[in-house]
């Protein structure tokens, strides 16, 4: 059975893109199905196409609830037979209807050493907040801002002289290695969650 993977994403997607490389190369033993997207113009669109992946995109504005357009998004994944969602720079917290059927099976990443710096600019919070180690954080989502349980992180060192653009950047270069790790290792049943503690087994 070949496991099965969704990504969610709003805007250039290069954390998408690092998934599906991962999995045409074979790194991760999973397929990317669908991108769920939910601005039309955004490139990730463009790369999902380009990879031949399947797209659900959709206008918030045109449904009357966050609750009405999970539902349709949700029925997209069962018909696929979704095994893993993953939140990759999807700029919208998620109510119930898909954090419930699918809990334990949809991560997120996150620029910060969660729980320090959820939510917007995190690059930005933790260079005006002074830290001498930023970071990256893979964690299975809960229905909160940035609060679930911790898979995965990886430390980046400020420099004195970063701007929130410098800084960003080699955050981004850490989550495009970080994120497909972390999905095959997930992918490999090598990911178990129990309440906040997760465990990860490296070896065989």
């Amino acid at each position: 059975m070949t496991f099965r993977i969704a990504v969610f994403a709003s805007g250039s997607g290069s954390n998408f893109q690092a998934v599906a490389e991962a999995a045409r190369d074979g790194r991760i033993p999973a397929s990317v199905e669908l991108l769920v997207c939910d601005k039309p113009s955004a490139t990730v669109v463009k790369r999902a196409e380009s990879f031949g992946i399947g797209t659900f995109v959709f206008n918030p504005k045109d449904y009357p609830s966050r609750e009405a357009y999970e539902q349709e998004i949700l029925r997209e994944l069962q018909e696929r037979g979704i095994d893993l969602v993953v939140m990759a720079g999807y700029m919208r917290l998620i109510t119930p209807v898909l954090v419930e059927p699918y809990y334990g099976r949809l991560i997120n990443i996150h620029p910060a050493l969660l729980p320090a710096f959820p939510g917007l600019h995190a690059a930005r919070q933790a260079l005006d907040y002074g830290v001498k180690i930023a970071g990256v954080t893979v964690h299975f989502v809960d229905g909160g801002m940035d609060t679930g349980p911790i898979i995965a992180q990886r430390a980046v060192e400020v420099r004195e002289d970063d701007t929130e653009e410098t800084l960003y950047a080699r955050i981004q270069r850490i989550e495009h290695e970080l994120l497909p790790d972390t999905v095959r290792l997930i992918a490999e049943g090598r990911v178990t969650l129990n309440d906040r503690k997760v465990n990860v087994r490296l070896g065989d």
